[in-house]
């Protein structure tokens, strides 16, 4: 008989009897696409809950606006850590003209302010560019301005249309009521740059999207480098006001509303802020562009809180439109370009007002007594024609402004009326190469902390551990072992759900049986499912060697005992070899699928709540190893889990973290994981594919595949690697590896790691893995029992 590979070709017996201590598993259910359902709506009940939580994490003092300032400023140095703001910037701040000589650096000039092209140093060749706008007489205020991603900053001099009308040029209004202001350009929307032209290969990537992708793993963000740049421009408004103490300011709409609202929550020495088209509640920030996507935010801040951040500062909420985003730019051909729909998807729409004011008054309540910094415009109902729900103003309305300036001490009644002098529309070619130079330096920048992103793994894993025996080393591991789990992946609270394990004998042959399992995992909606192999020739009280193997992704349990050939090539039916070698075989169903309905979702719902789907893998197999581990066939200590591609990830990370499994075997997936991760200049990175789930916030400063490795030492661990396998190449796979196998001798157990390179692909080669499975747990090539 041939096992196939399908869930219905699979099918259960349902007369038979099951496991002993187990009840009837019935049903027919597409138990793949309830596991996937099931990780998703945990993360949306979660994200729901998670308002709930937040109080823990703070403790204001109302005192004075000095103890309330001390007493936030622990959770601004998390928020700011969580936007990967941590560059160190340079000071002093010098702002250069930028200038050719057929585009010199001042862009026009009115009576009442003057415009100039310029830039100011960030971080290791990154700089913030754009306008400065220079008020003619003194000024009364500095101000950094922001436009939203798709508007250049002349867009905020010159006011274009947009639509059936004028889009506010709310740089300029400021500039003629008497404000210095500076105006960034922001990383865009488009995807002109996204990709390599060496490689020839291109993505559908946002720009901002582009960014984040690569600065992600190193804990950094899109958001945190503009923060940066926005406070590289406060620190040259700083060094002006040596003379002249004028009050700061930030004011943007659409993505420059976000930004200005992060960094007046952030930078204290922002007196006033205007956000406009994006305050809102945040429960639906997995839905939002995965550029705006932030590893633990929800945990600790909604709107509400980061408002009570600028507290008792000035914060002036706009109601207004936000800009339309459907989604990713699409993926246009570009001959001989190779390029990929590799996009996440994402969407920006208008906040409904109810959730808005909702929030504000949240905002209210956190602030407690220092609430009247607070200022929220909005239309009131009835004053302008169309739906009652449409309580929108502006953009950047006259009256919002105006709202502004006074909070920044500047004493008006009413706005200057706007200038008549017509202001030219910036050269293209001029706002393309400048958006070019903006992406192409983030870029550059962060492709360099691949590399002294091994030195950091060095000082924070390496060097503060001392290599003596396996013991020592074991017991050493364990702060890096919660850290890689709390801190990197989460930990899914077990809220006493009862096991409730089911099974049912699917099919048996001569010398086996095989059983389909599903076990409730901690938290309801989350359950293990997968198929046990028993050999029947086990004595009564004899336990046996179990492996777990796991499957890759897109894939089933069933995958992993398919025997045939002309269909399964990359599994062998390896789960049936060892079966009929006499282990006890357990195939856990693994929830990743191609598409984003349900694992893709799931990452995005799980990253704000400062956790990845990892966090519930974990959970799973802690339960299937609590049951397993109870079984009377089951040596405890001879536990290995074996696993490909996804499969492959879940073998670098579950015994990572789980000391039960005392063998793992990584096959098509080991590397140098962060490069891979981070790269562009290899066409086969995660750079270049829809798996935008794969990447964990701040991972490349502390733990790559070395360091994982490390953390499963003293037990065994072994690689698979087939020439052909496209997910790496030899030679980086060897790179790291070399680090693996270095700790292993140094501990003086050289025996109990290996690396196998065949010639093959992407697939399970089972020939070296099985002979290394047998010679760590003791076991016979024939699968009989050894003699005592």
């Amino acid at each position: 008989m041939v096992v196939a590979a399908t869930v219905a070709t699979v099918a259960a017996e349902p007369a038979a009897d099951p496991l002993p201590g187990t009840s009837p598993l019935t049903g027919d259910e597409d138990l793949s696409e309830r596991m996937g359902a099931g990780v998703s709506n945990y993360y949306e009940r979660e994200t729901q809950r998670s308002p709930e939580g937040r109080a823990a994490f703070w403790k204001p003092d109302f005192s004075s606006p000095e103890a309330y300032a001390a007493s936030v400023q622990p959770n601004r140095e998390r928020l700011a850590r969580l936007l990967g703001a941590v560059d160190p910037r340079p000071t002093p701040t010098e702002l250069e003209l930028v200038a050719t000589l057929s585009s010199p650096a001042k862009k026009a000039e009115t009576e009442a302010f003057v415009v100039r092209a310029v830039r100011w140093p960030i971080c290791d060749g990154v700089h913030g560019e754009g306008l400065l706008l220079q008020p003619a007489g003194t000024p009364v205020a500095r101000v950094v301005v922001l436009p939203d991603a798709d508007q250049p900053p002349e867009r905020l001099v010159t006011g274009v249309a947009e639509g059936a009308e004028l889009f506010p040029a709310y740089a300029r209004r400021l500039a003629e009521n008497g404000c210095q202001v500076i105006v960034p350009t922001l990383i865009d929307r488009s995807s002109t740059h996204s990709g390599n032209a060496e490689l020839e290969r291109f993505t559908n990537q946002p720009h901002r999207e582009w960014i984040y992708r690569q600065a992600y793993t190193f804990g950094r963000h899109i958001i945190g480098y503009e923060i940066q740049k926005i406070a590289g421009a406060l620190d040259w408004f700083e060094q002006q006001n040596t003379e002249q103490d004028l009050p700061l300011g930030v004011a943007g709409w659409g993505e420059g509303g976000l930004l200005a609202f992060y960094a007046a929550a952030v930078d204290t020495r922002i007196d006033a802020a205007l956000v406009s088209g994006y305050f809102d509640r945040r429960e639906r920030l997995w839905a939002e562009p995965i550029y705006r996507n932030l590893f633990g935010l929800l945990r600790e801040f909604g709107d509400a809180e980061i408002a009570s951040l600028i507290a008792p500062r000035k914060l002036v909420i706009e109601h207004s439109r936000a800009p339309r985003v459907d989604g990713p730019p699409p993926a246009l051909t570009r001959v001989p370009v190779r390029l990929g729909a590799s996009a996440a998807p994402g969407r920006i729409t208008t906040p409904v007002f109810a959730d808005v004011s909702f929030e504000v008054e949240r905002a209210r309540r956190l602030a407690g007594i220092f609430q009247e910094g607070l200022d929220f415009h909005y239309r009131d109902a009835g004053k302008r024609s169309g739906s009652e729900s449409d309580r929108t103003v502006g953009p950047m309305a006259d009256t919002t402004l105006l709202a502004f300036l006074r909070s920044l001490g500047v004493e008006k009644t009413e706005l200057a009326p706007p200038g008549d002098q017509a202001i030219p529309a910036p050269d293209p070619a001029v706002v393309a190469e400048r958006q070019q130079r903006q992406v192409s330096e983030l870029e550059h920048h962060i492709q360099g902390l691949i590399e002294t992103s091994r030195g950091e793994r060095d000082d924070y894993f390496w060097k503060n551990t001392p290599i003596t025996t396996p013991e020592a080393w074991d017991a050493a591991m364990e702060p890096y072992r919660e850290a890689f789990r709390d801190e990197i992946n989460g930990r899914v609270p077990d809220d006493g759900t009862p096991m409730e394990p089911k099974s049912r004998l699917m099919f048996e042959r001569p010398t086996w049986s095989a059983y389909e399992v599903t076990l409730d995992v901690a938290q309801p909606d989350l359950f293990v499912w997968g198929y046990l192999l028993l050999p029947k020739d086990i004595p009564e009280g004899e336990k046996r060697p179990l492996i777990v193997a796991q499957h890759g992704g897109s894939g089933v349990p069933a995958v992993v005992i398919n025997e045939d050939p002309k269909t399964n090539k990359a599994y062998k039916a390896y789960a049936v070899r060892l079966v009929e070698q006499g282990y006890v075989v357990f195939a856990p169903h693994f929830p990743w699928r191609t598409t984003d309905r349900f694992f893709r979702v799931a990452e995005r719902k799980a990253n704000p709540l400062g956790q990845t789907t990892f966090a519930v893998i974990f959970a799973q197999h802690e339960k299937m190893l609590d049951w397993l581990t109870a079984q009377p066939w089951v040596d405890p200590q001879r536990i290995g889990l074996y696993g490909l591609s996804w499969g492959g990830k879940v073998a670098m990370r579950v015994p990572a973290v789980e000391p039960r499994y005392a063998l793992s075997i990584c096959s098509g997936d080991f590397n140098e994981w962060i490069w891979k991760c981070a790269t562009t200049r290899w066409g086969n990175s995660y750079m270049y594919v829809p798996e935008y789930e794969t990447l964990n916030f701040n991972l490349g400063r502390r733990f790559g595949h070395a360091e994982m490795a490390a953390m499963i030492a003293p037990r065994a661990f072994m690689v698979e690697r087939g020439h052909a396998d496209g997910v790496g190449i030899d030679e980086w796979v060897g790179f790291e590896y070399a680090r693996v196998n270095r700790l292993y001798s140094k501990l003086k157990i050289p025996q109990k790691t290996e690396i196998e390179f065949f010639d093959g692909g992407h697939e399970i080669h089972a020939t070296k893995t099985f002979d290394f499975i047998r010679r760590q747990f003791d076991w016979p090539e024939s699968g009989a029992k050894p003699e005592p």
